[in-house]
This record gives C-alpha cells, structure tokens and sequence, in this order.
C-alpha cells in the first residue's frame, strides 16, 4: 500500500485517497459506495466463531472528544527526584528499543519502579524518598483519568453528552450484537479508566470478568468459563445463553483494582465511574495497592500475578482457528500484545481488522509482518472517526431478525409489476 491519509481494505475492495470530498452530494456518494464495500464485511466479521475486539486509549479519546472533552494525557512528568535524568534516559531509550518513539508516562513509572527495587537493596532511605515522588505523581495520573471520566459522563452541552453516550453503546452494541449460541464478544483493553464498563452499562450488557463479589469484587482464576444462561419456560433441561453478554480483560489493569499484599489477594474498589479526586477509597500511596501495570519492555515482567493470568485469556481466546480481532485506537505500541496479535495470524483461518486515526511506522512494521489477506483496514480520519464510523460503516447495534426476515420475505414474493402490486399482496404472503 501507499499508505495515503485515507485508506480502506476489506476482502477484495480496497481505497487510498490523500483526501476525501467535502460535505455534500460527491461526499454522500463517496459514503454510500464506502458503505455498500465496508458493511457487508464487517457484518460478516461480526460474526465470526471467536470475535474479539481490542480497544486502546484512542477509544477514550474519540468517546470524550464527542462528548466536548479530553481524555487523560500520556505525557512525560517530573519526579522531582536526585534519579530523574538517568530514569527518563532509560525511558527513552527503552521506547526506542520497542519502537514506540519519543517516551511517555508508563515508561518513565516502568524505569522509576526500577530504580525503586534497586534503591531498596543499596539505599532504603533514598528509595522512600523516590516512592513518595511516585506516589504523588501516580494520584496525579489516578485524579486526571477521573477527570476525563467526569469529562465524559457530565457533558455540560446535553447534545454532546448525548452524542457521546450513543456513539459508545452503539460502538460496544455492534459488536456485541451475536446470536446467542457463538461464543461471547471479548473486549480487550489496555486502558485504565473505565469507560467500556461504563458503555456496558448504558447498554444494558453483562459484563463477565474475573471478579466475583458484589460489595467486594475479588479476582479470581477460577472464574474463565463462567457464562449466563436462563431456562424458557416450559422447557425441561434446555439452558439457553443469555443475550446482551460479554467478556472483559483489562490487560494494563485498572484504576479500581488495589493490591493486598499481606492477603496478596486484588479487589476492585467502590469507585464510582467519574468520582470526585478527593474520593475515600483512592488511595494515598498507590505505589503500594493500585494495580495500574506500565508498559513492560522484558517479558518477564509480563509472568508478575496477575499479568499472567490476563494475558493468558488473550492468548487463549484469540489464538485459535476462525478467530477474528477487531483493534480500535490501538496504537500497536506494546511488544507483548503484538506478539499475541501476530502469533493468531499463524493460523490461516483468523483475521484482524485494523480501525486507527493515522498511520504511523509501529502501523507499518505489524502489518509488514502479517499476511495482506488476514488483515482488513479502515485508516484515517474519516474511516476511523467514531461518529462517521458508527453512522454509516458499522452494522446496526442489534440482532436485526426483523431485517432479516423482510429480506426472506421480499425474496419469495413475486417482483411487483406496478407501483401498487406490492401494497396490493396480502400481509404475510410469501412468508413461512
């Protein structure tokens, strides 16, 4: 490919454009030959055996955008501490080993955690003096991803609350919108904030994770082949799967999760979803009990409890036969996920499809190492805006069995011969 500024790829139908046409009727038309390549393909992702869908922090930023806000920064900070130039040294050229470019805050906290272990062999009194620099710049980071949920859940102009809240459970609606009977749409993120939890919500979808508890969720291993069912009435022995279910794995963590470390057990606290700063259960050393992982850039670090165990579900659910990823604001920056992404394309029968805002190198290099017909493209700002995308490329948010079956019905009715023949056939004719 030329790598243009807009560009789709799906199945056969592939686009590249520098630019696409201005409001009005060329544009409608250029949306409406988009639409009739992209939708049918997507309708028939949607529906594959194993649908798995990967979201990153563009997703925050598309949905808080909407709602006339901004989503949290990852930009770098300062410690304040005697170790600061030889920890973002190391950030930096860390990131440059993973091609992830310039650093950012989860490479400066991953070579300060570093430092820390270090500084707690050789110097106990210097490495509390780091820890509390962390700490106040890891509840800055906590207070800010809270902010931009506030941003998102309390939009002071209604018409982009609303906006915001239809793009986000139409969004999770599509591609949670399976018959029953396939297996469970299974969210990944690497995101901290808990914007997809609360776009469930909205939507009305059951979340299955590895937490059992309702006052206070603890994380379980046992919990992997949990599912939902219910049993019709009149029906003896039938379960059926419930609708309107889906799995969720945080890979990097989550705001809410603290540790106990004389328990060693990880509970998700009762934090509200756009809670004040000052709120009682965040924690006043987070080093400590908050479960927010940097980006790891030795593996090892990836076999830490929990890490294994989530990165284990991913590797399990998408590393198999007729199993499809669909990533979206994900900006391919993690060597771990990558190697999973990478290991499914191994086999013949699995596809991901890649919606993204821009094109950058880490873009490049992954698709360079996957086979071009396993990868479907949706690239730039028009195909991966969330609001054109929602509107005209995604398919409708919900089991359509009533399209369906006007489909079924239109087909066996004979073709009209006069503008009245069809209001002229009796209801029902030519239905089973």
């Amino acid at each position: 490919m030329e790598w243009k500024k807009h560009c789709y790829r799906v199945g056969a139908q592939e686009f590249e454009a520098d630019a696409v046409p201005t409001p009005g009727p060329d544009y409608d038309q250029f949306v409406s030959d988009a639409r009739k390549a992209i939708e049918p393909w997507l309708s028939a992702v949607f529906q594959a055996e194993h649908l798995n869908l990967l979201i990153g922090s563009g997703f925050t930023t598309a949905i808080a955008y909407a709602a006339g806000g901004s989503a949290t920064g990852m930009s770098k900070v300062t410690f304040g501490s005697a170790h600061d130039a030889e920890i973002d040294a190391h950030a930096a050229a860390s990131a440059k080993k993973m091609g992830r470019g310039s650093a950012n805050i989860e490479d400066q906290f991953r070579s300060a955690l570093a430092v820390y272990e270090g500084l707690l062999v050789i110097d106990e009194s210097a490495a509390k003096a780091l820890k509390k620099q962390l700490d106040i710049q890891l509840l800055a980071f906590l207070k800010s991803l809270l902010e931009s949920e506030r941003q998102i859940a309390a939009a002071t102009i209604p018409e982009k609350l609303r906006l915001a809240q239809t793009l986000l459970q139409s969004f999770l609606l599509s591609c949670a919108s399976r018959t029953a009977s396939r297996e469970r749409l299974h969210v990944f993120t690497t995101n901290y904030d808990r914007v997809i939890e609360h776009g469930c919500d909205l939507a009305g979808l059951r979340i299955i994770d590895r937490f059992v508890g309702a006052l206070n969720p603890l994380f379980r291993s046992s919990r992997v082949e949990v599912d939902i069912h219910y049993n019709p009435p009149g029906i003896r022995g039938e379960p059926r799967f419930m609708e309107g279910v889906v799995r969720l794995t945080k890979l990097h963590g989550s705001l809410d999760w603290s540790y106990d470390s004389d328990l060693g057990t990880i509970r998700r606290l009762g934090i509200p979803f756009a809670a004040p700063s000052d709120h009682t259960d965040l924690p006043k050393e987070p080093i400590d009990t908050v479960m927010i992982y940097p980006n790891p850039a030795k593996d090892v670090e990836t076999t830490a409890y929990p890490y294994a165990e989530l990165f284990r579900d991913m590797a399990a659910a998408t590393c198999r036969p007729n199993s499809v990823i669909v990533t979206y604001g994900y900006g391919f920056g993690d060597d771990h996920v990558n190697r999973i992404l990478l290991d499914m394309l191994t086999i013949p029968s699995t596809h991901i499809v890649i919606i993204a805002f821009g094109v950058d190198d880490r873009l490049k290099a992954f698709c360079a190492r996957a086979r071009e017909a396993q990868v479907s493209l949706l690239l730039g700002s028009h195909f991966a805006s969330l609001e054109i995308l929602v509107q005209n490329y995604f398919p409708k948010p919900a089991l359509d069995y009533i399209t369906g079956r006007l489909t079924d019905v239109l087909r066996h009715r004979p073709a009209a011969t006069s503008p009245g023949a069809a209001m002229a056939t009796p209801a029902g004719a030519g239905s089973s």
